[in-house]
């Protein structure tokens, strides 16, 4: 099967066209067709050499896909809902590696069925984003109706993602942007308001909009100096939910604002956890968060798809940070573009 490899750690021009064995399903497995697949930050990260595949995970980059169903592996495959998955099914899934392919083997517990009236192209947009917003905003930053979450990166895909599931459950949403642009993009989407961090305060800017109460949850994908002004935006009892370190791995941070108003710092990962971990989040997303997909009220919002081949171009638009959610490669001509 075509392949797209890392032929050496490096700039985007070292994605390559390659050939490797088509994949064997293990117990439980299904293999998927491929149709499109997301392209995130974490890919980026595995090609400069920064993120490597985790113990016994393919080294081909790509952490999401859509396509269908054409093997099965040992086991009756299921998805973490009890679902038996059959030959033919359309489906979106989670992988530890693999996407940039024809086909790829994965859990049938981290297989979702494609929403209603979702292209494959938007299907291949969810599972990284949607996966990651649905464990740290709700259930380890515990966002609950009538509360406000403070969004850092709001014009990412996992910006775009917590703005429209945050709106879409009741909460109220600041996110940050680097242009004026993004930030009216963001309003639009769902945010109650934006901020121009190249150009305003973010932490003062999060006073006033909040009366000065502050926010009860923070998604930062930034860490670094960040670090202290989140803290400062927090209410009591506020939560930040770290998921990132763009902007550095190490930060000084005030200790008393912790204790006096009870504060919690968390944050995870999620590549490295197990199939059942992961379905565990699968379960949620189709319990909780499929109907808001398959309604309309919520959809990915896709800033371009590339050509399979032209993986190295979707490389480069990503890191030019001109993107507004998220970049797709479609790899059949049939796919349905957006």
């Amino acid at each position: 099967m075509r392949v797209i490899e890392i032929s050496a750690t490096g700039p985007a021009e070292n994605l390559r066209a390659a050939e490797r064995p088509r994949p064997m399903p293990a117990l439980g497995e299904v293999v998927i067709a491929i149709e499109a697949a997301g392209v995130n930050r974490p890919d980026l990260m595995q090609r400069e050499g920064h993120y490597p595949p985790p113990k016994g995970a393919s080294d081909i980059p790509g952490l999401e896909v859509a396509g269908s169903i054409v093997a099965l592996g040992p086991g009756e495959p299921r998805s973490a809902s009890g679902r038996v998955w059959r030959i033919g099914d359309a489906v979106c899934a989670l992988l530890a590696g693999g996407g940039y392919a024809d086909e790829c083997a994965v859990s049938g517990l981290q297989c979702l069925p494609i929403p209603n009236g979702l292209s494959m192209i938007e299907a291949a947009a969810i599972p990284e984003t949607f996966f990651t917003v649905w464990t740290n905003v709700f259930e380890r930053g515990r966002l609950a109706t009538g509360e406000w979450l403070l969004v850092h990166g709001g014009s990412s895909g996992i910006g775009t993602t917590a703005i429209q599931l945050a709106t879409a459950r009741g909460a109220h949403v600041i996110a940050t942007a680097g242009s004026g642009e993004k930030c009216r993009r963001i309003e639009s989407i769902g945010a109650t308001a934006a901020i121009n961090y190249r150009s305003e305060d973010f932490v003062e800017r999060v006073k006033a909009i909040t009366n000065g109460r502050g926010v009860d949850v923070v998604l930062d994908i930034i860490g670094g100096d960040y670090t202290a002004k989140n803290i400062v935006c927090l209410a009591r009892d506020g939560r930040l939910v770290q998921i990132g370190l763009m902007g550095g791995a190490t930060a000084t941070i005030p200790l008393s604002p912790i204790l006096l108003r009870r504060l919690t710092i968390t944050g995870s990962t999620l590549r490295a956890r197990t199939p059942e971990e992961k379905g565990a989040i699968a379960a949620a997303l189709e319990r909780e968060v499929w109907p808001l997909l398959a309604s309309g009220r919520v959809k990915p919002v896709i800033d371009r798809a590339f050509p399979f081949a032209d993986a190295a171009g979707a490389h480069r638009a990503l890191e030019s940070g001109q993107v507004f959610g998220k970049v797709v490669l479609n790899n059949t001509t049939s796919a349905n573009a957006v």
